[in-house]
């Protein structure tokens, strides 16, 4: 049973499109699954889009941010509202490409549980994004990797597989979504990258600038260098009671 989250922003063209192509590549693959569309305050004609699509689509849910709070914030919304154990992301635009989940699925290992902090992450190997854009990726991830001393290739991929306690467990703050690997070794968990593929955009424009970015995501590695410099994980045994004496 895996629940999949997608938030958006004015992806109008692009909804039907996704939502057909997760179908495919979740039928018969797994039981039981739903599709939870977080739309963050969009602007264009996604609210209609969705409740079309839901009144002939019982495995989709629709939750509505009032106004736009960011991608983290989505993703959030998802987790809290999702039925399952597991969750599976993927970015709204179609980048992302559904009929890679079941490669993140068979990269668990046998032994995990949900209570178990572990993730797999999506590692774009052929990026299908503007230079500009490739290029700042290559430095963002560079960077982090020498600061946090992560070893995650794409930290910045969409696609992703966690349980929901692994990720309502973390400490949450906006654009955290980039820093899931890290967060999640602070955690005392362990990350695996998997290959997948990667698509130029279908309908709309991207919402982020690379300066912009740039501009945010160098304030939050120092956070989240704060946080994994003040990282305590316990050791934790429960302690039974000691069984009577029999008579």
């Amino acid at each position: 049973m895996i629940s999949v989250v997608v938030p958006i922003l004015n992806e109008s063209g692009n909804i039907n499109p996704l939502i057909d192509e997760i179908h495919a590549a979740l039928k018969g693959r797994f039981a039981t699954y739903e599709i939870i569309y977080v739309d963050d305050g969009s602007t264009d004609s996604s609210p209609a889009e969705l409740a079309a699509r839901m009144a002939i689509d019982p495995q989709l849910r629709v939750i509505r941010h009032h106004q736009a709070c960011g991608q983290s914030s989505g993703v959030r919304t998802g987790v809290k509202h999702a039925r399952f154990e597991w969750i599976a992301t993927l970015d709204g635009d179609g980048q992302n490409h559904p009929g890679d989940i079941p490669a993140l699925w068979a990269a668990k290992p046998e032994h995990i549980t949900p209570a178990h902090p572990w993730l797999a992450i999506g590692h774009r190997v052929e990026r299908r994004d503007t230079n500009s854009k490739r290029w700042a990726s290559r430095f963002a991830n560079r960077l982090r990797a020498k600061v946090l001393q992560d070893d995650t290739p794409d930290t910045g991929c969409g696609i992703k597989l966690f349980s929901r306690q692994t990720f309502l467990d973390m400490p949450w703050f906006n654009h955290m979504h980039r820093y899931l690997p890290a967060l999640v070794r602070r955690a005392g968990g362990t990350s695996v990258s998997v290959p997948v593929r990667h698509r130029e955009r279908g309908a709309g424009t991207s919402k982020y600038g690379v300066f912009d970015r740039a501009w945010v995501g160098m304030r939050d590695l120092r956070g989240v260098k704060w946080l994994m410099a003040r990282n305590a994980v316990p050791q934790v045994e429960e302690i039974k009671p000691a069984p009577k004496d029999s008579q």
